[in-house]
């Protein structure tokens, strides 16, 4: 592998997907696609981007907004009104497509860094253990924390709502995993569109809110370098 290529939430932005990795220079021959999850939904065309990653052979974690679609498309949860989901599941690849999204992992690992969509649990020494093998149809606090969590207590406690601002003990989720495990490696994530993106010491967030037109982003790791490519327009607005 040549380059392994990181992409923030893309949330069913096709267009801005195939200007970032032409932006990056994307070659599926040799580099290794990364998108840290919320792969679809809100956006104009979450069948596209999910086409285009299967036929790329992309290697996603599951954010919250795709453990729904799995979980909508098994008839465990239905439809919400904002979502943008039916081309997806009415479409004739339909099966094929649940079938990949479904085997995608909660966490992937690298000798240098961690991905994961949103947070990793303050009290998760070794998160590999905790999230390897996790069903995104079945409820787990684990899927729950690692998919939606922002900020948090030391022990994990999560605020009433992520909107408000944050007052202590509540900070970044990040802030305490480091303080508690200080040599523990990079980890890269999304989920966070408020935020934009985030480069700290171990830490790098990408959800740059594409669907809120803001910017898709992309990290490079070899390069340790950002691109980042505008929304062509606001695909939904803040609730």
């Amino acid at each position: 592998m040549e380059r392994r290529i990181f992409v923030g939430d893309i949330q069913g932005c096709r267009a801005e997907l195939e200007a970032l990795l032409e932006a990056v220079g994307f070659d599926s021959a040799v580099d290794g696609l990364f998108p840290v999850g919320d792969l679809v939904n809100r956006g104009p065309d979450s069948l596209g981007v999910l086409r285009l990653l299967h036929e790329l052979d992309a290697s996603p974690v599951l954010g919250n907004h795709d453990v729904h679609l799995l979980r909508v498309a098994k008839g465990l949860r239905a439809l919400r009104s904002a979502d943008t989901l039916e081309p997806v599941l009415a479409a004739p690849d339909r099966e094929v497509l649940m079938a990949w999204l479904g085997k995608q992992p909660f966490l992937r690992s690298f000798p240098d860094l961690w991905m994961v969509h949103a947070a990793l649990h303050p009290t998760w020494r070794d998160p590999e253990r905790k999230l390897t093998g996790l069903d995104p149809l079945q409820a787990d606090p684990r899927i729950e924390f690692c998919t939606r969590a922002r900020a948090c207590t030391p022990d994990g406690t999560r605020p009433p709502t992520d909107d408000a601002p944050l007052h202590a003990p509540f900070a970044p989720w990040y802030e305490h995993y480091f303080a508690a495990y200080p040599s523990a490696r990079r980890v890269v994530y999304g989920h966070w569109a408020h935020a934009g993106l985030v480069r700290g010491a171990r830490w790098l967030g990408l959800d740059s809110g594409c669907v809120w037109g803001g910017a898709l982003s992309a990290w490079i790791a070899e390069e340790d370098r950002v691109v980042q490519v505008k929304a062509l327009r606001a695909w939904a607005t803040f609730d």
